[in-house]
Parts: structure tokens; sequence; C-alpha cells
């Protein structure tokens, strides 16, 4: 799962405060028997209690404690544990605050415990190298791994005339909208019953959107917009890991953001701002204001227990050349903390973690994708007997459609300069020179030390 909202570092700290608190030593307590291990995902805290008890099961006098916070809160509190010295032993990590915590020698490097063990890092399918840092140290071992796809109300497209069919092979291109522009203007619906592509259509007065939420403040556009611009060739970085710059004035990501802000103009999909932040994709879908949408293939047990509507699921759609498809994949990591009193003990948890039996029994929830490919499987089949097909995230897989986020400096920076701006893009207070602005920004930004 990936870091979806928002998220800032509440604390300005300065790097020899971090440094000295970590010194300090005084985390966990030296002879403690419990390990602490955070998350910010609630699905995965509960998914990791079956590892955590067999766990303590094979180390006698070891308890795993396991705390997940929202994550809004998660790297406030966590960055307030390095000052304070009581920072968890290990922690989920995001590549997003990876660098910065690096840099602040608050994160482990695994490297000997890796050799020592002869820990096989091929046994992950992918996100190993997101955990590598410049200083060529591996601080983290992949947690999970995530990936988008077309969630859409089964009932709203048989009663436009579409088959399941015609969902699983959608093109796109900035131009007209392709085969998908045509199916959200059909999709659509006005108060009155008529379609967005019939006479008389009336786009102030929605009763469904065809498509949700793409014009969004999202600034990597992982579950709104990437996966249409990347089919383009479009990359976010101007190198595939540690960008020096981020390419939003790329004409084919401005194009692809003309044709967003077409789609919401003819009313066929929401303005940004039309849903408070506390809707859920999954509350959009459930409720039937919008008929079909992006989202992460961490929320597909949720959307197929949606009581009252049978949702499907299609891969993300094919570009221009109506044959490539590319989808943004992020992997979390699982990091020690720098200044644990138990090192052993943590990277055991961690390491244990990272094993195909842990992560067998963890992803069978299927609240989570996880990085071992025969974990993968396992959780494939354990979902496909409640119900739940995941072979569109699978197949993207096997198909070599996904390609890794980068790695980058400076994420919550970035974050917080470039969303304004993309927020006021698709209000309309900004035109499209807003992306030589937006780049610019990034220049700056990812070069600072």
């Amino acid at each position: 799962m990936r870091v979806r909202k928002a998220v800032a570092l509440g604390a300005a700290l300065t790097l020899t405060a971090l440094v000295s608190a970590c010194s300090s030593n005084s985390g966990s307590g030296s002879g403690s028997s419990t390990l602490n291990w955070w998350t910010w995902d609630d699905k995965q805290a509960a998914a990791y209690k079956v590892c955590a008890t067999d766990f303590e099961k094979a180390n006698p006098g070891v308890t795993v404690k396991i705390t997940q916070y929202n994550v809004v809160d998660y790297f406030t509190k966590l960055t307030a544990g390095f000052v304070a010295g009581k920072a968890p032993d290990a922690f989920q990590n995001s590549v997003q605050f990876f660098p910065q915590y690096a840099d602040q020698h608050q994160l482990l490097p695994l490297d000997d415990y890796i050799k020592k063990d002869k820990f096989d890092l091929s046994r992950f399918s992918v996100g190993v190298d997101s955990w590598k840092y410049t200083d060529g140290h591996q601080y983290g071992l992949p947690l999970d791994w995530a990936a988008t796809g077309l969630y859409y109300n089964t009932d709203m497209l048989t009663k436009a005339g579409y088959t399941t069919k015609d969902v699983q092979s959608l093109n796109w291109n900035p131009d007209n909208g392709g085969t998908i522009g045509k199916m959200i203007a059909h999709l659509t619906l006005d108060t009155k019953g008529r379609r967005g592509d019939q006479p008389g259509f009336d786009k102030a007065n929605i009763k469904t959107y065809g498509f949700g939420q793409l014009a969004a403040k999202d600034f990597l556009g992982q579950s709104t917009w990437s996966s249409f611009v990347s089919t383009t060739g479009w990359r976010l970085g101007n190198k595939a890991n540690w960008p020096t710059q981020l390419n939003y004035n790329d004409p084919r990501l401005v194009k692809t953001m003309d044709w967003i802000r077409t789609l919401v103009a003819k009313g066929y999909a929401p303005k940004i701002g039309t849903f408070t932040n506390t809707v859920s994709d999954v509350d959009l879908l459930s409720s039937g204001k919008v008929a079909m949408e992006t989202g992460g293939s961490w929320t597909a047990s949720t959307y197929a227990k949606i009581p009252t509507v049978k949702v499907g699921i299609a891969p993300t759609v094919l570009g221009p050349d109506n044959k490539t498809r590319a989808v943004f994949s992020n992997s979390n990591g699982n990091t020690i903390w720098a200044g644990t009193k138990n090192p052993d003990l943590a990277w055991k948890w961690v390491s244990y973690m990272g094993s195909e039996a842990c992560q067998t029994k963890a992803s069978a929830t299927g609240t989570f994708f996880p990085s071992i490919p025969a974990s993968m499987d396992a959780s494939a089949k354990a979902l496909k007997a409640q119900g739940v097909d995941l072979s569109v995230f699978t197949d993207m897989l096997k198909n070599k459609e996904l390609y890794p986020s980068p790695d980058f400096r400076n994420g919550a920076a970035l974050q917080d300069a470039i969303e304004p701006l993309i927020e006021g893009y698709f209000g309309g207070q900004k035109n499209d020179s807003v992306f030589a602005d937006m780049q610019a920004k990034t220049k700056t930004i990812l070069t600072q030390k």
C-alpha cells in the first residue's frame, strides 16, 4: 500500500538534533523482550499479527508490539520518536521519506545482516532497489507492492450497453479520449436520466459521473492521472532513480491534464473539491456518485465486499498506440531504527516478515500484495476462493506493465510545494504555464541537501 494522502512532517527538525537524539540511546530498553513495530496501515497491522504470534512462539520471552497510527499522523510521530529517542525498533517506511531518514542516520544499514544470514534478496519480485540508497547501503526490505486498476459498477456498465469484455481493453489518447472517453461520456447521467452523449444532457445537474476524481491534487498521480499519461512514454523523473527534476512541463503531461479538465468541463468527472477528503473512492462507487474510477490494488478486497454494489476490476487503459499499458508501482519497505537497543532482534523480526512463511499467512487477508511471488500466488488463490479476482494486477506484473516509482529526495517538501499548484490548475486559478513553474520548483527542491 502506498501513502495516498498529503502527509507533511509537523515538526521542523535539524539534522544535528536528530543525530543527537539518535546517539542519546534512550529508546527501547536494553534487555527488553518487547519489540516495537509501527505501521500506518490498519489492515497490515491486523494482518501481521498472525506473524507476530508465530514469531513469539519461536522466540520464547519475546513480545512483538504492533502499533498503527493514521497516515496523517504517522510520520510526525515517527520524527518525534527519533528526537525523543523513543522511535520503534522497526517500522513500515515510505520511499517518500526514506532518503531523508537515511541522510539523518536514523536507519540501520542492513548489509551486514543480509550478508551474515545469506538473506537472498532475489526472493522479492519488486522493490529491492527502492530501498538501496545513494551511499550503496540497503536500508529496507520490500514489504508489499501496489498497482492501480479500473474499478466499475457492473450494473451501470450493463445498463449502458457495455459488456465486461468491452472494459478489459479500453484505449485512450489525450486528443479525443479514445474508447474510454466515449465510455465515460455514456456512463454519465444527469438527474433526469440523460446520458452525457445524448441531446439535452444537463452538466449542471449530475446524478452519476462517468469517471471518478481525476482532477485531484495528487502530485504523483498514482491512482489518478499517471496510468493515462504513462502510456505515452512519459515518466515522472528525468532519471529512473534520484531524478534532479520531475517532468511536469512535458507536453505529454500538459495535454493529459488538459484532457482531464475537459472531462470536468463537460460534467463527466467531478471538479476538484466536489467531494471532501473524507469521502473515499470506495464511498463514491458504492453510493452511485461515480460509475468508474481508478483505484489502488490495495482496495480490491474492500470493493468486493461492498454489500449493495457489484464491482468489477479491469486493467488500466492502453495508450494511443492501442498496445502500451504502463502502470506506476511502488513498494513500501520495512526498516530498522538506528537507535534501537535490540538491533539483532529487530533484524530477526524484519527478516521473518520478509519470509515466504510470514508473507503468505499475512497476505491471505488480501489487504496488501506481498513482494514474494509465491506468497502473492497464495494470496491471489485465497482471495479468488472468496470471489475476489486479482488477475488484473498479477497479469500486469507478469506482463511487465509495471514500472517502479523513482526514489527522490525531499519528498515532503516536494509534496508541499507542488500540490497547491495542481489544486490551483484544476480549480481554474492557473493555466498551463503552471507546469513550467512546477518543474522549476522540483529542480530546486530535489537538489537541496
